[in-house]
């Protein structure tokens, strides 16, 4: 896996059509700073782009100015550190929510109904360490059924950073369900590690809460009609203690967080991948008034695929 940005001295070389260290491309000095036919400039700053376009920074992954970009496995630790939570504030720590999506180049967010077939082995990596920063992942109930959702398992490798981080041996699930018509019978109700959330409104049956109790979830109301404000959601699991909070979708939920202004950061993996047909997209429901603007935030790439982290401006 290679990191692409901020802006490399590999991805200029390919802007201008040769290679990194070439004449017209800028030489990288012991700073780690190239300087041009624009003059010296910050990586992914104003002089980054464009024709003329003066310096970028060497970001090698083997830590060599210069050096080009070393396409090398990531530890877990590094993997972590890329996609660290923001640090508490002196008012102590907020919610932050960020999704975690895959999509193929043409916008399907599954194939055959999973996201699985159009995700890689590294995607899965960044997923099991996405989880493991996780005080909570958010799931919407359709996909908790569609991709047979398991319970998160404890990380031999995260435990000492979860400990010193407050945080118990692994995240809890938080099923998000309006109808709490759930199979109760899943391991993610009958084995977990910690117990699961169920997020639902205050309008929903008495006796499918009583169902959810009975079976061992832990019942948390954020709405007041049947469904769930995304809102609430986020406030509920906060007084739970749960501020570093992760969606993993479906669809319909992310779209429904996006509409809400709810989310934080999108960690998003472009599948280099065409499937065509009528897929769903990351997001679904109600268009909003006015689209959210996010910024990028990092970029890593491995066999084509993009391994992107975007944060609301």
């Amino acid at each position: 896996m290679r990191r692409l940005f901020p802006v490399t001295d590999e991805t200029a070389a390919r802007a201008f059509g040769g290679s990194a260290g070439e004449e017209g491309v800028g030489a990288v000095d012991a700073g780690g700073v190239a300087e041009g036919p624009g003059g010296p400039s910050a990586a992914g700053g104003e002089g980054a782009s464009g024709a003329g376009a003066g310096a970028v920074r060497a970001e090698a992954s083997g830590g060599v100015p210069g050096g080009g970009l070393i396409d090398r496995e990531w530890s877990l630790a590094e993997i972590a550190a890329a996609y660290a939570y923001p640090e508490p504030g002196p008012g102590g720590a907020l919610p932050w929510l960020r999704a975690n999506m895959v999509s193929t180049l043409d916008g399907a967010a599954q194939h055959d109904g999973r996201s699985q077939p159009i995700s890689t082995a590294t995607d899965m990596r960044i997923f099991g360490t996405l989880r493991a920063l996780a005080d909570v992942v958010i799931v919407g109930a359709e996909t908790v059924r569609l991709e047979g959702y398991r319970p998160a398992r404890a990380r031999a490798e995260f435990a000492a950073a979860r400990e010193a981080a407050g945080q118990g041996p692994a995240p809890a699930i938080a099923v998000v369900s309006a109808s709490l018509d759930l199979d109760y019978d899943l391991p993610l109700f009958t084995s977990p590690l910690v117990p699961t959330l169920v997020l639902t409104g205050a309008a929903a049956a008495p006796d499918r809460i009583a169902a959810a109790e009975k079976a061992g979830a832990q019942v948390v109301i954020a709405g007041d009609g049947v469904g769930v404000d995304p809102v609430r959601a986020v406030q509920a699991l906060a007084e739970l203690g749960h501020t570093r909070l992760l969606t993993e979708g479906g669809p319909r939920l992310l779209g429904q967080l996006v509409a809400a202004g709810v989310l934080d950061e999108l960690c998003l993996t472009i599948s280099p991948m065409l499937t065509a047909g009528d897929a769903q997209r990351i997001a679904g429901g109600p268009s909003v008034a006015v689209p959210k603007r996010f910024e990028l935030v990092s970029l890593l790439e491995e066999e084509g695929f993009l391994f992107s982290r975007y944060r609301r401006t």
